[in-house]
This record gives C-alpha cells, sequence and structure tokens, in this order.
C-alpha cells in the first residue's frame, strides 16, 4: 500500500510496504512480462480516459488493489467505464493480472483496466482534477502503532488529492477492519465534512457490504479471524455557487 512522506502529513511522496512476497510461478510471471506492459498507466504524462481506452468515459481509481478481486468485480460490472488500479506489491499485480485475462464467468477478458506497479498517488497526481467517478480505498495497511499513523493513506495529502480529483457527485468507498484505522480515518474525514457528503442512513450503512462492493479476500480473511468489518460511502460535494 502507498503512503506519504513521514514527518508531513501534507506530502504524498514516499512509498512504503513490501513490493514482492514469494516467487512468481511460470505462468504470472509470463503475464507481468506480457500482458502488463500491455495495460500499464503510461509512465509520465496525463492519466485521462481519452488517452487509456481511446474515448471519453467514466473513469474508476482504486488505491492497492491487493490481488485485484474488487477491481475486476466492478470491471466487469460496468464494461463501459474505465478502470485505474495501482499496487506496488508485484504478486498483487500477478493475480490481478489472472482476473483481467480471465475476466469472470466465462466472459472474456477485461478490456476496460489499466494497471500500475508502484505508486497509487504519483499516478493520481496525473488525473486531471475533477475528473474521476470512484475512488476505492479497501483494506489499507493500518500502520497500526502510533509512530506509523503519518504513514496511513487516509491523512490530509492524500484526501486533499482526492478531493482535487473527484468529480463533484463523485464517490469515494473506504472499507477496514481495524479498530485503530477506522477511528483515525473517522477523524481525519471530519475534517473533510466540506467536500464530502457521508452516505449513511444508519448503523446498517456501514456494517453492512453495500451492493455491488464484493468481497475482497482480506475482508474474507478478517472475518475469518472473528474481525468485524466496516464500510463507508462518501460523496464529494457540489461546488458552492457563487
Amino acid at each position: 500500500m502507498t503512503a506519504h512522506k513521514p514527518g508531513d502529513p501534507t506530502t504524498i511522496n514516499r512509498l512504503y510496504g513490501r513490493a514482492k512476497g514469494k516467487p512468481l510461478r511460470a505462468g504470472q510471471q509470463g503475464l507481468v512480462d506480457t500482458l502488463l506492459p500491455r495495460i500499464a498507466v503510461p509512465e509520465d504524462g496525463p492519466v485521462t480516459a481519452e488517452r487509456l481506452f481511446g474515448y471519453d468515459r467514466p473513469l474508476h481509481f482504486e488505491i492497492g488493489f491487493g490481488g485485484g478481486e474488487h477491481l475486476a468485480f466492478r470491471a466487469d460490472l460496468l464494461p463501459d467505464h474505465g478502470f485505474i488500479g495501482a499496487e506496488p506489491f508485484l504478486n498483487g499485480v500477478a493475480q490481478a493480472l489472472v482476473h483481467v485475462r480471465d475476466g469472470l464467468g466465462g466472459r472474456g477478458a477485461l478490456g476496460n483496466v489499466r494497471i500500475h506497479h508502484g505508486d497509487a498517488l504519483e499516478v493520481l497526481a496525473r488525473v486531471p482534477d475533477a475528473s474521476l467517478s470512484f475512488v476505492y480505498l479497501l483494506h489499507p495497511d493500518p500502520w497500526p502503532k502510533a509512530r506509523h499513523a503519518k504513514r496511513r493513506m487516509m491523512n490530509d495529502g492524500p484526501l486533499r488529492l482526492i478531493v482535487r480529483k473527484l468529480k463533484p457527485g463523485g464517490e469515494f468507498r473506504f472499507g477496514t477492519d481495524h479498530p485503530v484505522y477506522l477511528r483515525h480515518a473517522l477523524m481525519v474525514m471530519r475534517r473533510f465534512r466540506g467536500d464530502f457528503e457521508w452516505l449513511a442512513e444508519g448503523p446498517q450503512s456501514w456494517q453492512q457490504r453495500p451492493g455491488g462492493w464484493p468481497e475482497t479476500r482480506y475482508e474474507a480473511k478478517a472475518r475469518a479471524q472473528g474481525h468485524e468489518v466496516w464500510y463507508f460511502r462518501y460523496r464529494r460535494s457540489q461546488p458552492v455557487p457563487n
């Protein structure tokens, strides 16, 4: 998972966490070598729907997609939308590439996904302002120790960037099973009340997974360990008329 430079919650230019785990299987390595270069986000320049997919379409951005289950589900559900996923962990990227190649339910490859192996915030910064329809941050690394709090993605710097990149009316979705991270995230989001409307009608809104939000491997693992999982949806506020 990506995060920002310690010591300054407004900066967003440093990456934390593992880059690689156990060795990839031959098939996974083959996808990294052949498929990833074809669907990779360009290394520089603006990141737009026209540049990635050939024409304008609603854009979704997932920060740290893990194994890509959620990214693939949403891309299959909304084939006319474009999906950008960023993940620094090579093994997760390899698994996501399997989903992109095979698609879901025998419906063929997912042509509406682009992947960045690396820091999500570097790519997000290159997306034009007010151009994303959805941003997803699901089960980020909690960095539970207090001295590591500045490494968390849910901090002022990354949130300011998300605010800029979402369209008015666009949606930010956040999920976690870690109570320390939950308290920290809600504290941060209170500072952005003028930018977001919390889409909640009662406890069921954050205790039950909303429709169109699939279970990821991290969520399943958390539930298997007896953890409670929380779900949050925020709508980007409309600008106030002058």
